[in-house]
């Protein structure tokens, strides 16, 4: 174990009151890790009181549930962000407001936010990096229903095993979280099913990405395509890594149009490293899986020129 986990586990003994963040636009490893923590923490410390801090996330709450809690609640408490870069993606208010912050992430370390910074970039999830701290830890113990949050987390980043960060460590603690008796399965299908007009977004994003001679795909994602679907900001994320199924494709961007004007980010890369990019458009992430924010078609079009030129 590291200095930085063995910290992070002492001050799990040391504060009464411990709430967790994710990031903004969470997928299953922010909820995962996030659920996962904190069901762990719970069992390992009745006493002691635990939130899931956040905005509510719909298509998520299978993986557990998000509360708000009040600017009272940080007055002495150990606050920890997880899966998240930096202070401007983490999800909920007052995070800065308690005894003491920890950072827990996979990502590159953009930001030391906490007193404590455990940042792991050879982790497929953070979800791996929250089953790493229980197999140092005598008091936290796997329960079924924690397996099963921080499971829907790892499944979430590796892409079902697929992603280049997916290592033997990775199937260990998959291997550890199936003993609990999970329902892996059942896991796998509720990540992987959607309803029919996200199949339907699906379908025309396939035919609608343009795809340079080099291999770089691009799709514009309007609030007029949403509308056209029915669906709400965010269920389009669905489509992302669908465009990569294609052979054609070795590294594309989905642009979603915002109610201000502005354009989500999503950069994905197989073979060829597209965080930089994120990075020099205030974004940041994984080197094959990156998002961003553009303020503009202007930089919207400067995305698109410079991820056609790598």
């Amino acid at each position: 174990m590291s200095t930085e986990t063995d910290s992070i586990l002492a001050a799990f003994e040391k504060f009464n009151t411990i709430i967790i963040h994710r990031h903004i636009n969470p997928d299953p490893d922010a909820i995962g890790s996030q659920t996962g923590l904190a069901l762990l923490l719970r069992a390992a410390y009745p006493a002691k009181t635990i939130y899931t801090a956040g905005p509510a996330a719909p298509d998520l709450a299978w993986i557990g549930p998000q509360q708000q809690v009040s600017a009272e609640a940080y007055t002495g408490a150990l606050v920890v962000v997880i899966d998240t870069s930096n202070r401007e993606r983490i999800a909920g208010d007052h995070f800065d407001q308690g005894a003491m912050l920890i950072k827990i992430d996979h990502h590159l370390d953009e930001d030391q936010l906490g007193t404590i910074n455990w940042v792991d970039t050879h982790a497929s999830s953070a979800s791996e990096m929250v089953w790493d701290l229980v197999r140092h830890s005598p008091q936290l113990q796997l329960t079924k229903a924690a397996a099963t949050a921080l499971y829907a987390g790892i499944i979430g980043d590796t892409g079902r095993f697929l992603y280049d960060l997916t290592t033997a460590r990775t199937h260990q603690a998959a291997a550890d979280l199936l003993a609990t008796g999970i329902d892996a399965a059942a896991i796998g299908r509720q990540e992987d099913q959607f309803p029919e007009n996200v199949g339907r977004l699906i379908g025309w994003a396939l035919e609608n990405v343009k795809i340079t001679d080099t291999g770089a795909g691009s799709l514009l994602i309007t609030k007029a395509v949403l509308a056209q679907f029915g669906l709400a900001y965010g269920e389009e994320q669905r489509a992302v890594g669908n465009i990569g199924k294609l052979a054609s494709i070795d590294r594309w961007v989905v642009f979603t149009e915002r109610t201000d004007g502005s354009y989500r980010v999503e950069l994905r890369g197989k073979t060829k490293e597209i965080n930089t990019l994120a990075v020099q458009h205030g974004g940041g992430g994984h080197p094959l899986a990156s998002g961003a924010v553009a303020d503009n078609a202007a930089e919207l079009h400067a995305i698109e020129e410079e991820l056609a030129s790598l």
